[in-house]
């Protein structure tokens, strides 16, 4: 295979890890090359912050070439021709050119080549199926991923309904991909075949769809792609309920407009249409309970506008600063109204402690039993409305008056 074309040697190929893997199989007689998101990510301006190495050594030759040379190899998907080696604590993954043997649109059964074509031709996107040698030459097998790799184009290698019959996640990586690095609209020939085949995401495992979806919903062209995904109907294929694509756009510009991190979770309750479905959209997506807890919380809990900054610090104080810029954002994506106080406060103000505790409502001579958590809860409510400015000697003194009325 002869390369596309030469391209001016960065420093990320020089990486000390990378050029000990290559160094490797090349003493070995065999062929190393970079390949995917590092070589995407060059061609297209962007920083690469980690590298796949592709190789026609298979893999248990990777392995025996890596110990030999005092390695550590790992084989981490060796049965799909992958081994991760370790140099100096970086570690760097080393793949066997591969093709097809059989696939049912989740998993491949996959045979080892030496043929660097083959290989592409069983990627998803052009632009993923470029390889780059340490000295500059670049090979394009596909003989348009150079092309659309430059002009921002995400397409399927060959047929797209192919492509995503063989893996039915590629229609979200086709969305996401398009997210984080496409330009101008999508591809017809793919946004088509995804359209087509998308009620086939029943198939995936909630894993994986969150995987792709999470990614998908930071990235800088999320809003437009979830839009477009809700038209051709493929959104309404991520779990069993309706989607909120408008919501999710609204959530997106109000978190950009107020400088906030992009926020996968937050973007996740917006799209969901029906409170009452955050526990059938967390149990699909095998959300961890940490984060099935935060949407559900984010999407029962009222997002109201407190009336002033007392009401503010105590809604914060009640529900965390979290879950109340959760309900406060979903409230404004709906309603237009304005949150710009609330991410103030929320952001700048450190609830207090309450001062009191079990011990100063027993040292009143009152038994410990249900009373006291009712006699703690009463003086804290009395310390919220007064906007927390009672230290914890006016509190006891709320508690003994408060104590003093039932005797």
């Amino acid at each position: 295979m002869e390369p596309a074309e030469t391209i001016a040697v960065a420093e990320w190929m020089r990486h000390p890890a990378a050029t000990a893997v290559l160094s490797v199989l090349s003493g070995g007689g065999y062929r190393g090359r970079f390949v995917g998101g590092a070589v995407r990510n060059h061609l297209l301006g962007l920083p690469v912050t980690d590298f796949d190495i592709a190789t026609d050594a298979t893999p248990q030759r990777t392995l025996d070439l890596c110990v030999q040379a005092g390695l550590k190899a790992i084989p981490t998907g060796i049965e799909h021709g992958t081994v991760t080696v370790v140099f100096d604590r970086e570690p760097v993954e080393v793949t066997t050119l591969r093709r097809d043997v059989e696939t049912d649109g989740r998993r491949a059964v996959v045979a080892f080549t030496d043929d660097w074509a083959q290989d592409a031709a069983r990627r998803d996107f052009t632009l993923n199926a470029l390889y780059l040698d340490a000295d500059g030459a670049l090979y394009d097998p596909t003989g348009s991923g150079i092309a659309d790799a430059r002009a921002r184009r995400i397409r399927f290698v060959g047929e797209a309904e192919t492509r995503i019959r063989e893996d039915v996640l590629r229609i979200l990586r086709f969305f996401r991909f398009h997210a984080a690095y496409g330009s101008d609209g999508l591809d017809a020939d793919g946004l088509a075949a995804c359209g087509a085949l998308a009620p086939s995401m029943a198939r995936l495992s909630g894993e994986r769809i969150w995987k792709e979806l999470s990614r998908l919903l930071v990235a800088c062209r999320a809003g437009d792609v979830l839009v477009t995904m809700a038209e051709v109907g493929v959104a309404r294929h991520l779990w069993d309920g309706p989607v909120d694509a408008g919501r999710a756009v609204a959530l997106i510009r109000l978190e950009r407009d107020h400088r906030l991190d992009a926020d996968p979770l937050r973007r996740l309750a917006a799209l969901v249409a029906e409170p009452d479905a955050a526990e059938t959209v967390a149990e699909r997506l095998r959300l961890s309970n940490a984060e099935a807890r935060r949407m559900t919380v984010a999407l029962a809990t009222p997002g109201d506008a407190p009336s002033d900054e007392a009401a503010r610090r105590a809604a914060i104080y009640r529900l965390g600063a979290q879950p109340f810029t959760d309900a406060r954002l979903l409230r404004a994506a709906e309603t237009g109204e304005d949150v710009s106080a609330d991410l103030v406060t929320a952001r700048s103000w450190t609830p207090p402690v309450f001062p009191l505790g079990g011990g100063d409502v027993t040292g009143l001579g009152i038994a410990p039993g249900p009373r006291v958590g009712e006699l703690l809860r009463q003086v804290e409510a009395w310390w919220i409305m007064g906007d927390f400015a009672a230290d914890a000697e006016a509190c006891r003194s709320e508690l003994r008056r408060l104590a003093s009325q039932r005797g």
